[in-house]
């Protein structure tokens, strides 16, 4: 099973890079460039594999380059408030 073929589960694996980046000391900017380039792949090659990722990449591609950045800074402070 892959960690896309369950939100709960994206977001669990979300986090623990998040963690992981965390502890490596990598900055927020960092992190954030990387959420937005991870965010920009998956909306266009990925296919949704449930209800919420479908959501996530409509958004994605209706979105210019700064909604974007907030849309990867959201799931960011999601997988955070989830801890």
């Amino acid at each position: 099973m892959s960690v896309l073929d369950n939100f709960d589960q994206w977001k669990s694996f979300l986090g623990e890079r998040l963690d992981q980046a965390e502890g490596k000391g990598l900055d927020h900017n960092y992190v954030s460039e990387m959420a937005y380039r991870i965010g920009d792949y998956l909306a266009n090659e990925v296919e949704p594999r449930n209800d919420e990722e479908r959501v996530l990449a409509e958004l994605w591609k209706v979105a210019d380059e700064q909604e974007q950045h907030t849309i990867a800074n959201l799931m960011i402070k999601l997988v955070q408030h989830q801890r």
